[in-house]
Order: C-alpha cells, then structure tokens, then sequence
C-alpha cells in the first residue's frame, strides 16, 4: 500500500512522527509512506487553498516534503506533483496535537487535508489526539493514537462500503483523553456540538499603542450531546465520524417549497 501523510502542526511535529509510524504499518513492509507536509504551522486553517499565490515544495529526504501552504496545498501537491505518475491509496492526516471533535470539525487543518483527497477521489482519514488533564502534560501524550491507531485504520479500511458518491467518504477520528492502557474502545459518533464553548476573540495594545486581537479557543473539556464524539471521547472511547463535503442541510429543504 501506498500511504501520503500530511498534518496541520508542520512538517517537524511530534504527532507526524507517530503518524510515520501508524502509516509505515498500515501499508506493511512493502509498502511506501510518502509525506507532503506544512513547512509551518497551519492550525485553524480548515479546507484553505492557497489560490491567489504560489507556495515553495521542498525536498528534505527520500518521500519527505515540506510546502509553505495549508495541508489541503499538501495533499494537492502530493496527488499532482509529488506521487502523480504513481498515487497513493490512502490519505492520512495527523497526527493533529488536541482534538478535532463537536465545532472543531468546522475550523480544522487536519480534517481540510483529509476532504481535499476526498474529493479528489481517494480515500482519506484525520486523526486527532485529544488533550486533557491525564495527557496533556505527559512525556507521551499521543500514546493512545501510537498505540490505537493502525489497527483501527485498517479496519475501517475492511469495512468501508463501496464509494460512488460525487462527495466520497472520509473518517474523523480522535483518540481520548487518556494513556493508551485506558481507552475503552471504539465509538461510531455523530459530530456533536459543545454548548456554551466557542471561539471568541480578545483585543490587547501593543507597547507602541497599536491594537491586536487574539483568537482565543474554548472550554474542550465540555461534553457534547450524549452519543457524539467529544462526549464519547471525553468518556475515554475513540470516535469514529464518517463525513462528506456535501453540506446541504437536507432537514431545512422542505422548509423552503414554497419560495419555488
């Protein structure tokens, strides 16, 4: 197998080195783990492309590339530059350092490198660790993913349906809060919604008197609605989150008969 990884963190995070080798055992010892990866830094970038202006791809060793875009930039360059005479069979991208569940969904780089390969027809998982008193501060806090992570992937790979949709599939996954020895397993989950916990942002003066606003996350520590993928995490569970790009709300059409 064939395996592109890509990550929002950058080319030098921690969590792309446990997704090299999550990857390098998915695609087994013929296989080929090819990475296309952020030079910088691109949390929060969502599904960006950088349309308006060229950005540098750099070679830094066998199947290792640094880009100066976002992480769907990366899987673009990966799938028509970089792998074009040979693409891969699978996209994975992570492994992204806090969790991706409930809003995060909306604003997240790794998942945005996840629903580029969708759509560009191949299939593709984002994993995330999430981060909470038992981990946060470990020497290991991505133990749960190292430790989960292949196996899951590869039987989400065994039971994934046939794909003909226009918009294809592609898997949110986040590990739990907790050391490896302690998650309870897996958990099919909706993408929930956490209540009262949002993004906000925070005005501060520079020492020159010029104005800034930082762009402050919320609470991740507040369940989401029982049975979805932050409250099933926070319960010590990895989710599981099918998803596509189609985001027709299709429970408000009717609504809107009448107007034709």
């Amino acid at each position: 197998m064939r395996i592109l990884i890509t990550n929002d963190d950058g080319i030098s995070a921690a969590g792309l080195a446990v997704l090299e080798q999550i990857a390098a055992e998915v695609a087994g010892p013929d296989g080929e783990v090819w990475t296309v990866a952020p030079a910088f830094e691109q949390s929060g970038v969502g599904h960006c492309i950088s349309y308006t202006r060229p950005f540098m791809l750099s070679q830094l060793g066998e199947r290792r590339f640094a880009a100066e875009g976002s992480p769907a930039d990366c899987v673009l360059a990966g799938l028509h530059v970089v792998m074009k005479d040979n693409p891969p069979d699978l996209v994975l991208s992570g492994v992204n350092r806090g969790n991706n569940s409930a809003e995060n969904v909306l604003y997240s780089g790794t998942l945005g490198g996840a629903m580029e390969a969708a759509l560009q027809g191949i299939p593709a998982m984002g994993l995330s660790q999430y981060l909470g008193p038992r981990n946060a501060n470990s020497d290991v806090p991505y133990e749960a993913a190292a430790h989960h992570g292949a196996d899951l992937i590869q039987s989400i790979l065994a039971a994934s349906p046939e794909n003909p949709s226009d918009y294809r599939l592609f898997y949110n996954i986040n590990f739990p809060p907790v050391p490896a020895a302690d998650v309870k397993g897996r958990r099919i989950s909706r993408q929930g919604f956490r209540k009262g916990s949002h993004f906000s942002a925070q005005e501060q003066l520079s020492p020159n008197g010029r104005r800034y606003l930082w762009i402050r996350g919320g609470d991740q520590q507040v369940a989401t609605e029982a049975g979805t993928d932050a409250a099933n995490n926070l319960d010590g569970y990895i989710s599981i989150t099918p998803m596509r790009a189609d985001l027709t709300a299709t429970d408000a059409m009717d609504h809107l008969t009448g107007i034709e």
